[in-house]
């Protein structure tokens, strides 16, 4: 089964409305809702009153119309009379400033009075529910990260020395990790030790490092202790927090390892034409963080959203097509953020499946359309994806890359990162992201966009994948720094450098505006190193500025595989560099023929999806089979429809047709 279905808010609406959204949401088709996320002050309205009875009835009013509930902890607003017994669980900025009560998320994630309560809450709602034929799954807290990823009080502070201590042992070693004989940054003792605040001048780079990696587990740490609580009483109940798609601030990959289910938020923008390239980007992240298993997509907006400058509605069919994007790249639920339409708040605006305009409305329509069409996509529950290609992602390097007093602030990982990727989508090759401590062997092709961060031990890894006869393809600004984001010796691509072939004799930054010619048409901007070769084959070189003739892009075989290294940032014209390495590892895309413009190719299991992203009908490459969607058969070319889709059940597999 495919769970459609949002979040719901009973709190909001009078009581005589429940029985009516009950019989909508059947109509809908719907199956799952998540209930509860911000209903604590309605949960326990005072320190020692809990007032279960409305979620009592609710839950038993979803259980008699078949409707499973991912129930949520509630945790993520806590109540007024909380933080004003408890003002110090209100959190704190770098300039000092502590936020208030009347939005969401306020909290000190370091805060024990704050833990405390939570974890009483979700205690009581585990015991009262474990047993209730509509819990399906539990929904931990909501967007972790999302307002509040650091607070700078004495409460984080003391956290942040504990958890230094347990990392380093003795002051020592946090003294030649922060290279502290810098500008007489000397510590004596760790009670020395202050979250970095604001300063007069750049802070030390490694401690701002490794307060990054303190505020992800400390939030980490508040989902795991909810999360054991739940484990106790309720073992049998799969558990999830919502991500956000591809968020800087929280390290996914250690998140996803107390996740049962991954799932994502994710408001792609109307307004931008090519915002279904960065939702392919992240779905296959989400599908990625556990291996390939499938995820939920746990809220999207039915059209507009309300948190935008301007909020452009999704005109007919988009939301359909976006929600097929989601299933096509590995998900098996397509839930939205709301089922029915706030009257208050301030997501009063944020569309819903039921919008304003109750069952007249165009929103409500498609609801009803997209849930029929869902049940008739039910055998694609359950199947994985198989990708040849992988995309190496790692937190660490992606805050250390943006740190300050850089040769260039130009380099930022999703800007680097998007132009590989948007690549391969266009020529329909689907990809997995792994970490740099992740298993390599099942690949063709690795691709390292950027690791400007990279541990020996990592770099060792992913020379052992070459040295057995994988193909890589690296990035500029990559092996700089070690796991203390101190300078390699010898200069980058520090441990890489006997696989890559090269030596970076300086970073040679592109100023704004400026332009620089690579090979016989490519141009690189932001970014160009002073490459010199140590083996590596010169694939091509600068045609202009002052590097003019030197090395751009490089190839150099390694034991059994091949390694490039691409010293710029080429933007769109890292296609025919990636083609090259394609080519060699042999990496086959998902149809015979090129993918028009717009249209997005994806193999799940046995099943293709074709998804026309463009405002025009375009003729397609496909397989013989038929259309779940639609019943009607399929041969070797498929007309899409403006914002049409197909998804085909071959006659053989597609590795056989082909």
């Amino acid at each position: 089964m495919i769970q459609y279905g949002g979040d719901y808010n009973p709190e909001q609406w009078p009581e005589e409305v429940w029985a009516q959204d009950a019989r909508l949401m059947r109509e809908a088709g719907v199956t799952m809702v998540t209930v509860g996320v911000f209903s604590w002050a309605k949960l326990q309205p005072r320190p020692t009153r809990w007032d279960f009875g409305w979620l009592d009835r609710l839950m038993d009013l979803m259980a008699e119309h078949s409707i499973a509930v991912d129930l949520a902890t509630a945790t993520a607003s806590p109540p007024a009379w909380l933080v004003r017994a408890s003002p110090e669980v209100l959190p704190v900025t770098a300039d000092g400033v502590r936020l208030e009560f009347g939005s969401r998320q306020h909290y000190c994630p370091s805060s024990d009075t704050y833990q405390r309560a939570a974890a009483r809450l979700v205690r009581k709602l585990a015991a009262r529910y474990a047993n209730h034929p509509a819990l399906a799954m539990w929904h931990i807290h909501n967007e972790y990260g999302d307002h509040i990823t650091e607070c700078f009080c004495e409460a984080s502070a003391a956290h942040f020395r504990r958890w230094l201590r347990k990392r380093y042992a003795d002051i020592a070693a946090l003294n030649h990790a922060w290279g502290t004989s810098f500008w007489s940054q000397h510590y004596g003792s760790f009670h020395e030790i202050e979250p970095p605040r604001t300063a007069p001048g750049p802070v030390n780079p490694t401690q701002v490092l490794d307060w990054r990696r303190f505020c992800s587990y400390a939030l980490l740490r508040l989902h795991r202790h909810e999360r054991e609580v739940l484990r106790e009483l309720t073992p049998d109940i799969p558990a999830t927090t919502n991500f956000m798609s591809m968020m800087e601030s929280l390290d996914y990959w250690e998140w996803a390892r107390h996740e049962d289910v991954v799932s994502d938020d994710a408001y792609p923008d109307p307004a931008d034409p090519r915002a279904h390239l960065n939702a392919a980007l992240n779905y296959d992240l989400m599908r990625s963080l556990k291996g390939g298993k499938p995820w939920l997509l746990l809220e999207q907006a039915p059209s507009a959203v309300s948190w935008r400058t301007v909020n452009t509605p999704k005109p007919p069919g988009l939301q359909r097509l976006w929600s097929l994007q989601a299933l096509a790249r590995g998900a098996d639920g397509i839930m939205y953020f709301q089922w029915r339409q706030s009257r208050a708040g301030a997501e009063k605006f944020h569309s819903a499946m039921l919008p304003h305009r109750g069952t007249d409305a165009r929103g409500w329509r498609e609801t009803v359309r997209f849930g029929a069409e869902l049940g008739r996509l039910a055998e694609v529950a359950g199947t994985w994806i198989s990708a040849q290609v992988a995309l190496v992602l790692d937190w660490e390097s992606w805050w250390a890359l943006e740190g300050t007093d850089h040769p260039s602030e130009r380099m930022r990982w999703r800007e680097l990162l998007r132009p590989w990727y948007e690549a391969l989508h266009a020529r329909g090759i689907t990809v997995d992201f792994v970490p740099p401590y992740g298993d390599l062997s099942a690949y063709r092709l690795v691709l390292a966009p950027n690791l400007y961060l990279l541990r020996s031990e990592h770099a060792e890894r992913i020379a052992a994948y070459v040295r057995d006869g994988g193909r890589l393809v690296c990035g500029p600004f990559s092996g700089v720094v070690d796991g203390h984001d101190h300078l390699h010796d010898g200069g980058a691509p520090g441990p890489l450098r006997e696989v890559l072939g090269v030596v970076v004799d300086e970073f040679w930054p592109i100023p704004d505006g400026d332009r620089v010619g690579v090979g016989p048409d490519a141009e690189a901007t932001w970014w160009s190193e002073w490459l010199v070769t140590e083996g590596a084959q010169t694939l091509a070189t600068y045609t202009s500025g002052v590097l003019t003739g030197l090395p751009a892009v490089t190839r150099h075989s390694y034991g059994r595989g091949s390694a490039r290294y691409v010293g710029c940032h080429l933007g769109a014209g890292i296609g025919p560099v990636l083609d090259g390495a394609l080519t060699e590892a042999e990496v086959l895309p998902v149809l015979d023929g090129p993918v028009p413009d717009g249209v997005e190719a994806v193999r799940r299991g046995p099943y293709l999806f074709l998804l026309n992203h463009g405002d025009r009908e375009t003729d397609c490459p496909c397989v013989p089979g038929h259309d779940l969607l639609t019943g009607a058969r399929t041969g070797r070319v498929a007309r899409l429809g403006p914002r049409g889709a197909l998804v085909v059940h071959p006659l053989k597999s597609l590795r056989e047709d082909r």
